[in-house]
């Protein structure tokens, strides 16, 4: 069996040194698949190629490393599936701002052969930022949605997740490059995996850790991004809901979603900042939902920061 890990990555030299760590020190039982590990570097300069040399030499498995200059993730996601090859059996994703459980990768694959899975997803568990507001942990905004063992879900996405080889093998398009500066195009992509009628599953043991920056835990970003995925959203559901029925039912989110906000605002200001926080937050997811509507596309990875 051959498995490629595959990491999109963009200035992000120390993040990806931690995950290509944490990737190798992973345990694969007694029986482990052959590995390959597939980055790719979305900066025209080549940045990520210095890190890569350096680990290599504690790294069990060959690295790839390529440049794909297009600007966006959706080419750089793009370009790591063909890179990985036509005889891999497995393509892995992670983010390069997290690093994954040693048990990782072989809990990933006992989960596809327990539940004959063609997806399998995983949990994402962040580490704050020393220093960071009480607030954000109190809000819980960057703890993720879970699911039971064994769930069978609409969706996934590359921050952690196993892909069948055969599922790219049968998918026309795989991350729309519209979405590559928008972010929701793994979103997309996996929710057209699920219409299509591949079995996408949900393991709680196959565990990734991603590390928040400062810059992220404020309210600015938190706000910006619940933007963006109510924006992403839009796109998403007009794109493949039915076309007369989709506007509308985004409309009528996007009016909820802000009704909740606004009803959000003055209970927190009695009962703590995090309350307050979120309710700015669901103004600004069901803002995103209604310029979605409008043809109004957020591209938050324009920024050239890399964080």
């Amino acid at each position: 069996m051959m498995m490629a890990v595959c990491i999109a990555t963009f200035k992000r030299a120390e993040g990806l040194a931690r995950l290509l760590t944490g990737v190798s020190n992973l345990a694969l039982g007694d029986e482990p698949p052959e590995v390959r590990i597939v980055v790719v570097d979305n900066d025209a300069d080549g940045t990520a190629a210095a890190v890569c040399e350096q680990v290599q030499s504690r790294m069990p498995w060959p690295i790839t490393c390529v440049v794909e200059p297009r600007r966006g993730i959706s080419h750089a996601r793009n370009t790591a599936v063909t890179t990985a090859g036509v005889d891999v059996d497995f393509i892995v994703f992670i983010d390069d701002d997290e690093a994954p459980e040693p048990n990782w990768l072989m809990e990933l694959l006992e989960a596809q052969r327990r539940y004959d899975a063609d997806v399998v997803a995983g949990p994402v568990h962040p580490v704050l930022p020393d220093g960071a507001p009480g607030w954000i942990e109190r809000g819980r905004f960057f703890h993720r949605e879970e699911y039971e063992e064994g769930a069978i879900l609409p969706y996934a996405f590359t921050n952690n997740v196993l892909v069948s080889a055969g599922v790219f093998r049968k998918m026309d398009v795989w991350f729309d490059p519209k979405m590559g500066l928008t972010g929701g195009g793994d979103h997309h992509f996996f929710q057209r995996v699920a219409q299509a009628g591949f079995r996408i599953v949900w393991t709680q043991r196959a565990v990734v850790r991603e590390w928040i920056p400062p810059s992220r835990a404020t309210l600015g970003w938190l706000t910006r991004r619940s933007y963006r995925v109510g924006n992403a959203m839009s796109t998403i559901e007009i794109d493949l809901g039915s076309s007369w029925f989709a506007r509308p039912k985004q409309a009528a989110k996007g009016g909820v979603w802000l009704a909740l906000g606004l009803l959000a605002l003055p209970i927190g200001l009695v009962s703590g900042r995090h309350r307050v926080v979120r309710g700015i937050r669901w103004l600004a997811y069901g803002a995103g939902l209604v310029a979605g509507l409008f043809g109004a596309r957020y591209q938050e990875y324009q920024r050239n920061d890399g964080t």
